[in-house]
């Protein structure tokens, strides 16, 4: 494989990264068959896994903590911390049990050390950004775990280019640890990044591991006009970025139809397709697969062989134009500005 500096941190990871959110009760609740799947993974040229406290409440972490047993130092291992540990996500539960906090992060990161059975974490994570909490107070508690050797580098995860941009000059300001890897959303339907962060990731040397390169299933071959959306936990979790009626997942839908042509002319399967736009932009530096089942690890690895030619990167661009996402969930995270209408609207007496 064609291996790749991890931003400045000098780690060499394959152009493959090997997400972990489908390893337990969200996917495969065989911890056999999820550790014979990370195994293979390995065995095929991948050496970095990311995963998250998130996932399955910890249960991912637990089984890449013992998949990796004998052979940690042959990865680099990400997780990542922000989202609520004491309730399924999108509930309520006691509020100091998340977030980005100093009080959080000294505590989360013991948790996900114990899981994932290590000393060290490669890559720590923040996993969205958080209005409550200064990011200097995050940014401070990370230096402070990289200078007690619990963490090796840290990094963030859908933050948009400004939040990027203001974390780094606040790390040049005070002397502190900087973001060194930024893991947004990325595909061939969901471009909205090449028109604002990939040049801020470029501009300050960070890797960039984006999540979702096949849209949530959207680029498998899996969606076709007069067929129901599939029945997992990613759609019941998302079901709005699943719903078929709505018009933005009809034009994702005219779009994955037309790539699937493209695919079968170029002589790829459609997954190879999408994996392989996102590899081959100079900004990126391995895009994240998150297989359920071996079958589908074993349909993604084969992409990393894949070039496109730049005629079949023009006709993508045809086909989604570049720094466009077809749907506006695909972002991943929206500022509170455009959740809450209060806070773009002036007040009147």
């Amino acid at each position: 494989m064609d291996y790749r500096s991890l931003g400045p941190t000098g780690m060499m990871v394959s152009p493959l990264c090997l997400g972990a959110m489908m390893f337990g009760a969200w996917g495969e609740p065989d911890h056999d068959e999820s550790t014979r799947i990370i195994h293979r993974a390995l065995d095929g040229g991948i050496n970095v896994v990311d995963t998250a406290d998130i996932y399955s409440r910890g249960e991912s972490e637990e089984i890449v903590g013992k998949a990796l047993e004998g052979r940690r130092d042959e990865v680099v291992l990400a997780t990542k911390f922000h989202g609520p540990m004491d309730v399924d996500m999108g509930q309520t539960g006691n509020p100091l049990n998340r977030g980005n906090s100093r009080r959080w992060i000294v505590q989360e990161v013991e948790a996900s050390l114990r899981r994932l059975r290590t000393d060290w974490i490669d890559l720590y994570q923040v996993h969205r950004p958080e209005r409550e909490t200064d990011v200097e107070e995050t940014l401070a508690a990370l230096t402070d775990l990289q200078r007690q050797g619990k963490i090796r580098a840290f990094g963030c995860s859908t933050f948009p280019a400004a939040d990027v941009v203001e974390a780094q000059g606040i790390s040049q300001r005070r002397g502190l640890g900087r973001f060194v890897t930024e893991q947004p959303p990325y595909s061939i339907l969901a471009r909205g990044i090449e028109a604002d962060l990939l040049p801020v990731t470029e501009r300050y040397g960070m890797g960039v591991i984006p999540w979702s390169p096949l849209n949530g299933g959207w680029l498998t071959g899996r969606f076709r006009t007069g067929q129901d959306a599939p029945d997992n936990h990613r759609s019941r979790m998302r079901s709005s970025q699943y719903d078929l009626t709505r018009p933005e997942n009809q034009a994702k839908l005219e779009a994955a139809e037309a790539l699937a042509v493209l695919a079968e002319e170029t002589g790829v399967t459609l997954v190879h397709l999408a994996l392989a736009f996102v590899m081959q932009h100079p900004g990126v530096t391995a895009p994240i697969v998150g297989p359920r089942t071996m079958e589908q690890l074993e349909t993604q690895l084969g992409a990393v062989d894949v070039t496109l030619s730049t005629d079949v990167l023009d006709r993508i661009d045809e086909i989604v134009p570049p720094g466009v996402n077809l749907a506006r969930d695909d972002a991943g995270y929206l500022p509170p500005s455009l959740q809450d209408p209060f806070l773009r609207r002036r007040r009147t007496a």
